[in-house]
């Protein structure tokens, strides 16, 4: 008993040495690894990491069981693991630190009311195309730059209008394979090549308008909306999330809360309103489980 009594006589006495910088201190390393390990399971690397975490389990096992020549071995691996965790997650880890400097350096350059205006034409559109089973595939531009992606189409700089996207995307069209970006609330490229999804779990119902789509939402902030060919169903993905036969009211009602808010959160364009984007928490797993309707 007195054994225990000391040893929570030691917990208190030095929980009262911890201060608000400690504390501080402790909430941003715990959220930084919540970040990380969420990074982690939301991409490509999930399997990879698992094998890393089992080779570092086989490392200390060696270890007290001194496995000499395996630990050696593992030994040097780790002394490398840096690194080689740098080579591997390179696609995820650029990916990131473009949306944190994204987050810095955009600004809005258009009012509200021009994104209620594009929101409403592209719904229309969507409706319209999806009754006449019309594939299409547009993509509204944030905070990450699509220049490398508009450089591969056509330059259209254009007021967003429905009867402009059906025109596109009508399928004796020369660039009605290709996909429409949109920037500012207006069409700025025409029949742009995207890069397809490496994820192996999509349902095979998708085809590569869908993992087109679902590939540019994992590499950037985008908005992508989509239209079936096959079947006329709407859907949009955003962080590689991908929500399904939506109805027209569901697509007006993602379109708002996705270009809209940050349409408000850029007024001003502060400081801080920067540092709560860049550490802004992500939706909910279970709103994002919906989402990955695949």
């Amino acid at each position: 008993m007195d054994a225990i009594s000391n040893a929570f006589r030691r917990i208190f006495n030095l929980m009262l040495t911890i201060g608000v910088a400690d504390v501080i201190d402790i909430l941003i390393v715990a959220y930084l690894i919540y970040k990380a390990i969420y990074f982690v399971r939301k991409t490509n690397s999930y399997n990879l990491s698992k094998g890393v975490v089992v080779l570092f389990v086989i490392f200390l096992i060696s270890d007290l069981l001194h496995l000499t020549m395996i630990n050696f071995i593992l030994r040097k691996a780790v002394e490398l693991g840096l690194i080689a965790l740098l080579i591997l997650f390179q696609p995820e880890l650029r990916r990131l630190l473009e949306r944190m400097g994204s987050r810095f350096t955009s600004s809005r350059k258009v009012s509200g009311t021009a994104f209620e205006t594009a929101i409403a034409q592209t719904v229309l559109a969507c409706t319209e195309m999806s009754a006449s089973r019309t594939g299409a595939l547009m993509i509204f531009e944030r905070n990450v730059s699509l220049e490398n992606i508009m450089s591969t189409g056509t330059i259209v700089n254009a007021d967003i209008t429905a009867e402009l996207i059906k025109n596109l995307f009508f399928n004796k069209a020369p660039l009605h394979d290709g996909a429409v970006i949109m920037r500012d609330a207006r069409i700025a490229a025409a029949g742009c090549v995207l890069p397809l999804t490496q994820s192996t779990n999509l349902s095979k119902e998708l085809g590569m308008r869908h993992r087109a789509g679902i590939g540019l939402s994992e590499q950037s902030d985008a908005v992508v909306v989509i239209v079936s060919e096959e079947t006329g169903s709407i859907s949009v993905a955003i962080e590689g999330m991908l929500k399904r036969h939506l109805t027209a009211a569901m697509l007006d009602k993602i379109l708002h809360k996705e270009l809209m808010a940050d349409e408000a959160e850029d007024t001003g364009n502060s400081f801080m309103n920067n540092f709560k984007k860049l550490f802004k928490v992500n939706r909910n797993e279970e709103e994002k489980s919906n989402e990955k309707n695949i």
